[in-house]
């Protein structure tokens, strides 16, 4: 890859460097698919033991029967998945012409040299990348096999499912500019990506946000043998296989949430400015909705909670509900997630505040 700064173009390739902390004992102790599968299985099992336990003991807690919330549930599930496909497989598209078919310097030689600048370029991206956070996740993950650096893709993907043009589009639909909600959903969004970037971008081994596995897969993807086409096809086995557990993962817990969770008790604060801002943000994080409809979905609430509410609904859902999550783990660590949530719920609840006090 020719680069202008042999600094820079070390920086940028974490997931190429050995990381000294696996050896080979470490390694045995990987659990194998099947343990994954069996663990997986055994969490399943044990929240529907749950739900009949809190149905008995609470029978009242629920204004729905266990039946009624179940397939509520369910469904709710399904159509995740089914909204979400479309999205994962045009990402899954972008990545593979990102890493196998744009020649090596194209996009870089367009980007600024300053890391900050950078950064600042890239969570821009989104604008000409029309998919939801679902299909951003394969994507982000070629621009790091690409040899981009974790900080700059952090911002790229926290950035872009709301710059999305369809995502721009639909809230202007929905909200028009009334309260500034389409303008703070823009900008928070913005800031909020560069903060984290910024952040992330001061750790001393940016190659400790990534999990281990991913760092194979980019061993792996960087020694594929063959031509295009039959790295192309290599590839799109590989990321299919990374996201779509992740995927499916990610919507049955979004749909099992609607079965543990009653969503009345979130809505019935929505007149206190702050608790508001708190409910609509669990709420974003429980219902995982496409950040190209979720605004139609906020529509509902703007009559009975706060505009800052609803900015905050509009900030945290696409960035760190349930299913995107489930989908960020098949590549940065539980740690780096953990970092990101909080910073993205203070960073929204300020927002939301601020749209309160000036709407």
């Amino acid at each position: 890859m020719t680069r202008t700064d042999p600094q820079t173009r070390a920086s940028q390739r974490p997931a190429r460097t050995p990381d000294p902390r696996r050896t080979p004992a470490t390694a045995r102790l990987e659990p194998t698919p099947q343990a994954r599968a069996l663990l997986w299985i055994g969490v399943g099992l044990a929240v529907v033991a749950g739900l009949f336990l809190i149905d008995w003991l609470a029978p009242t807690l629920f204004p729905a029967p266990l039946p009624t919330r179940a397939q509520d549930g369910l469904t709710l599930a399904i159509s995740v998945l089914i909204e979400s496909l479309p999205f994962v497989a045009l990402g899954v598209v972008l990545s593979i012409v990102v890493q196998v078919w744009v020649p090596p310097g194209v996009i870089e030689r367009w980007m600024p040299r300053r890391a900050w600048a950078r950064r600042a370029v890239l969570s821009l991206l989104g604008m000409v990348v029309p998919v939801c956070e679902c299909g951003n996740v394969p994507f982000a993950r070629g621009l790091l096999m690409r040899g981009f650096s974790v900080p700059e893709t952090l911002t790229f993907l926290i950035a872009a499912p709301i710059v999305n043009p369809i995502v721009i589009i639909t809230t202007h639909q929905a909200f028009g500019f009334s309260d500034g909600i389409l303008v703070a959903r823009l900008l928070g969004g913005y800031a909020i990506a560069n903060l984290i970037g910024w952040l992330y971008s001061r750790h001393p081994s940016p190659d400790a946000l990534l999990t281990d596995r991913f760092r194979d897969t980019c061993e792996l993807v960087l020694h594929e043998p063959g031509g295009k086409w039959r790295r192309t096809l290599a590839q799109f086995v590989i990321e299919l296989r990374a996201v779509m557990p992740a995927l499916v993962i990610g919507s049955a817990l979004a749909g099992a949430v609607q079965v543990l969770i009653p969503r009345e008790s979130l809505l019935a604060i929505g007149a206190n400015p702050a608790l508001s801002i708190m409910a609509m943000m669990a709420l974003a994080m429980v219902v995982s909705i496409c950040s190209n409809v979720d605004a139609f979905f906020a529509l509902s609430f703007a009559s009975t909670f706060t505009p800052g509410s609803i900015v905050a609904f509009l900030l945290v859902g696409p960035i760190v509900d349930v299913k995107m999550l489930a989908l960020l783990r098949t590549t940065f660590t539980w740690r780096t997630l953990g970092g990101i949530v909080i910073v993205v719920v203070l960073a929204a609840f300020a927002i939301g505040t601020a749209v309160n006090l000036l709407a």
